[in-house]
């Protein structure tokens, strides 16, 4: 297994439609440090005993556990939202994971909203596992104001959190500048999803440096700042007419990892 210091990971997200196993296969042969796993892609993915079966097998760390809290996953392990929270602790615990990367709630979610921020703090507590809750966007159809489609809002940075997640193609949704995100953050800061985007109102993960994010300074930036947690790739690569298309976005994306996330290269 790697050291656990400075992981370039991979999403298991990177590789839809393929499954999760295709995605440690890739996340090995390529040279990724670490695997995320996104709960709900695939059946593989909601089960404990096949996460800790692939990470042995290709001999990868899993470095976090993305709870099941996108719309398509609603239903997954059911539809109570801390039951979920909990579930995925349990399998972050059982495979080695320190991270559960979670969403802030829906508007819909009122109940679950207004005890969320208390709730993580005491799910830390009591697992000893870090919930690193991720920024957001708000929901635009065009170039116009968007609505609030989260509570207690879309930008982590703003909250107590301990531990939070910034992802660049959800920053470029929201127009953020994450390198300003990252020093409100400060030493919250502990999980990292490297994509990109050019800024309109679609979740693109884009290939990073393939958009407007500034994702090579942003890396720079959390580099000097002594960041040490994990950064993730999480692009979205269905569009691959073909697995060697898809492998080569995947090669470039850990590539520019390893040349931007670098101490003093600013």
């Amino acid at each position: 297994m790697a050291d656990r210091s400075g992981r370039i990971g991979l999403s298991t997200a990177s590789v839809y439609p393929e499954s999760s196993a295709h995605a440690f296969a890739y996340a090995a042969s390529l040279g990724y440090d670490a695997v995320e796993v996104m709960v709900g892609i695939d059946a593989l993915s909601q089960q404990v005993a096949a996460v800790r079966q692939l990470s042995e097998h290709h001999q990868i760390d899993v470095c976090a556990i993305h709870a099941p809290c996108l719309l398509f996953t609603q239903r997954v392990w059911g539809t109570e939202p801390w039951g979920k929270l909990e579930r995925s602790a349990e399998m972050a615990a059982a495979v080695g994971a320190e991270v559960v990367v979670v969403h802030p709630p829906f508007r819909w979610q009122k109940e679950y909203a207004a005890g969320f921020v208390d709730g993580i703090a005491a799910l830390e507590e009591s697992t000893g596992l870090a919930f690193a809750v991720e920024n957001m966007y708000p929901w635009r159809a065009s170039s116009r104001r968007g609505m609030e489609m989260y509570l207690p809002g879309w930008d982590p940075s703003e909250e107590s959190y301990a531990h939070t997640t910034i992802d660049l193609s959800h920053a470029a949704i929201a127009r953020s500048d994450v390198v300003e995100m990252a020093v409100r953050m400060g030493s919250r800061l502990r999980h990292v999803h490297l994509t990109d985007g050019s800024g309109s109102a679609k979740d693109e993960h884009l290939v990073p440096g393939r958009g407007v994010m500034g994702a090579a300074d942003f890396l720079r930036h959390v580099a000097d700042s002594g960041f040490g947690g994990d950064i993730v790739v999480e692009i979205n690569t269905r569009k691959a007419a073909t697995r060697e298309q898809r492998e080569a976005d995947l090669r470039a994306s850990l590539d520019f990892a390893r040349q931007h996330f670098t101490v003093g290269a600013r």
